[in-house]
């Protein structure tokens, strides 16, 4: 049975993960952390994830977490990856990270750290969105520079990044396809006289309201036609299942940096 730690088991993707562990064959939770100072600390894990006490108790210390279990998932903010990157590292135990918004110096660090242990790294960990990026890659590619690429997404009131992780790397799927840079060709917001649209750009359009999930499109609108790729969740237990899926599939690998395609065997 491999153990699992969830960091930050009090957000809404960590409570996802802990119910969503409750069930799942082959895992099982091994250890949960949330913030200093929070005030459900030593509370129970399951009881906080509404599935019923676990005997898994809520802790601050991340070192002792990260050495306790086989595996950790990460759905954390950009201010506390630093620190949930050397626990893991320290303790030598495999990571799954799901944090968006992180910059470039955090990626650098996870470059870093994939030589002493194996991660794992996607923006959206729904085995949906992934092969959506796929197709996203295979249609840009294809179609060319004739079809202008517009990409959607929407989420809750309280996501706090923007672009969406996933909407940039659906981007990223597309500029690969067009051998461009995506910092140089994408177009973040339009306002005011903005004049023609710019050949080859790559637009972000976000919406932000209520409790959505996740809602995610991929246009190419060419002459008299267009194409559009759309994954719409409903319910975070889908990106909890591929974070565990994930997980699963990380125990087994070596040191490396790694990400939901290698998890799916999609990866060339």
């Amino acid at each position: 049975m491999t153990t699992v730690g969830i960091l930050g088991a009090g957000g809404r993707m960590g409570r996802a993960l802990v119910a969503a562990l409750a069930d799942e064959q082959g895992l099982t939770l091994g250890a949960a952390t949330l913030r200093p100072g929070h005030a459900e600390l030593d509370g129970d894990a399951g009881v906080l994830a509404g599935v019923g006490a676990l005997d898994i108790a809520l802790t601050d210390d991340l070192a002792a977490a990260a050495a306790a279990v086989d595996v950790l998932i990460d759905f954390t903010l950009p201010a506390a990856f630093e620190d949930n990157l050397q626990a893991a590292v320290s303790a030598g135990t495999p990571i799954v990270i799901g944090t968006t918004g992180l910059d470039a110096e955090a990626e650098a660090a996870l470059d870093g750290a994939a030589s002493h242990i194996p991660i794992v790294q996607a923006a959206n960990y729904s085995s949906g969105v992934t092969l959506m990026r796929r197709l996203a890659e295979l249609a840009a590619g294809a179609l060319g520079d004739d079809y202008d690429v517009e990409i959607l997404e929407a989420h809750h009131r309280l996501k706090k990044d923007a672009p969406s992780g996933t909407a940039l790397a659906l981007g990223e799927a597309v500029a690969a396809a067009r051998g461009v840079n995506l910092t140089e060709q994408s177009v973040r917001s339009r306002d005011g006289i903005t004049g023609e649209r710019p050949v080859g750009a790559i637009g972000f359009q976000t919406l932000r309201g209520g409790d959505i999930v996740g809602e995610h499109t991929v246009m190419l609108a060419g002459q008299g036609e267009r194409i559009e790729l759309t994954h719409r969740a409903s319910s975070r237990d889908t990106f909890a299942r591929g974070a565990l899926r994930a997980a699963g599939w990380l125990v087994h690998q070596s040191a490396g940096r790694f990400d939901m395609e290698d998890v799916l065997g999609l990866s060339a």
